[in-house]
């Protein structure tokens, strides 16, 4: 990124910013709302799905570490219009592959769409850590809520859809254009890059990937952040099938029932930032595990459909701030920023991105709702580690 930003420029990153975030929550809640509609197109169980899931994190798996590197190269910009190019293209695979039912060519389509969505991710992140610095002020919470905001409408959308009986390929291919345009589009506002050859002798940043994996605070603040996104990850993949299978619910308030867990943490991420500013990081990371692990007990142990709402809604919003938290954290030492946000940004993937497949296959033996009790294991980890993110210096 450049040295100095105009406050025009800086505006027009941080609403660019914004719609790159809640644009890619509108692709990942388009799929996941209609995850029991894949699994019934294709006549697959939840630990073959969890198979299917497992190749969209294995594609961003690869992609997420050498992310940073990309972006030093060519900018954030350019990252993204490459990345949802390639996730646009994938989506069109995953549509005609649903179409004639094959689950090899959905699988390969999600291995690709898994590459996009993980270069798509770190660029972002590190695009809004450029943003909330030359701000000087904590905005990275806003901009995951324009993620999760993103994610609502997608699974209003897919809960629509399935209601009136559109088709899930249809409804892929829409979403498709709608991304493409926005890879090419949006991007050409965000922040001025300047090449990694440009910049001053002795400036780190982005290309000092492996000293940053060295760092044992950035590490540390991954593995809050990886045992935390397990919750939304784990919510955001498998709450409709578990409202499906265990409260004997049609597939439309399954998806609902997913939509009240993202508009749950929407709300609480466009206000937390006050409260973090308030009652400081590790606080709030602590109120927040302890809240997602009660929402998430309550989804699972509930009797009927109202409590379990309850619970999922409690459950959001216990898993809203660990993310954005953890890229402010990563981002306290502007001259390390970008590089530590790729780390964090990688360890909390593999737990959002592996930790539902591996609960798809446990929910084969226990079923997906009882599945769901064992991410209150890492909750506890990230709710004793949250220390690691005390910042590094007052802003």
């Amino acid at each position: 990124m450049a040295q100095t930003a105009t406050a025009p420029q800086l505006k027009a990153a941080s609403a660019a910013t914004f719609v790159v975030f809640g644009i890619n929550g509108l692709v990942f809640a388009s799929w996941a709302a209609r995850i029991p509609a894949v699994t019934a197109t294709l006549q697959i169980t939840s630990g073959q799905m969890g198979t299917l899931l497992l190749c969209v994190a294995v594609g961003s798996l690869i992609a997420l570490p050498t992310a940073g590197h990309v972006v030093g190269r060519i900018g954030t910009s350019n990252t993204i219009r490459a990345a949802g190019l390639l996730a646009a293209a994938a989506g069109a695979g995953i549509a005609l592959s649903l179409g004639v039912e094959t689950v090899p060519g959905t699988a390969l389509s999600l291995f690709f769409f898994g590459i996009g969505i993980g270069l798509w991710d770190v660029s972002q992140n590190i695009e809004g850590a450029a943003v909330e610095h030359k701000l000087g002020r904590t905005v990275m919470p806003q901009f995951h809520a324009a993620f999760s905001g993103g994610a609502f409408i997608g699974a209003l959308i897919g809960a629509g859809l399935s209601t009136v009986g559109v088709g899930l390929p249809v409804h892929l291919l829409v979403i498709v254009a709608v991304v493409a345009a926005t890879a090419l589009w949006v991007p050409r506002y965000f922040l001025p890059f300047e090449p990694v050859a440009a910049r001053p002798a002795g400036e780190t940043g982005l290309p000092r990937g492996p000293r940053a994996w060295r760092d044992g605070r950035t590490l540390l603040v991954g593995v809050v952040v990886l045992g935390a996104t397990l919750t939304e990850g784990g919510g955001n993949d498998w709450i409709a099938k578990a409202a499906v299978d265990g409260l004997r619910t049609e597939e439309s308030t399954g998806a609902l029932l997913f939509a009240v867990f993202v508009l749950a943490m929407t709300a609480m991420r466009f206000f937390g930032g006050r409260a973090i500013d308030a009652y400081g990081r590790v606080a709030v990371l602590r109120a927040s595990m302890a809240a997602a692990a009660l929402g998430l007990g309550l989804f699972v142990l509930a009797g009927d459909l109202w409590l379990a709402t309850a619970g999922a809604a409690l459950w959001g919003i216990g898993a809203a701030l660990a993310f954005p938290v953890g890229m402010s954290a990563a981002a306290d030492d502007p001259q390390h920023a970008a590089a530590r946000v790729s780390v964090v940004s990688t360890l909390g993937y593999i737990a959002f991105l592996a930790g539902p497949p591996l609960l798809g296959y446990l929910g084969d033996v226990t079923g997906i709702r009882m599945a769901l009790l064992v991410i209150v294991v890492p909750i506890l980890v990230a709710l004793l580690l949250a220390g690691a993110a005390k910042p590094l210096r007052t802003r």
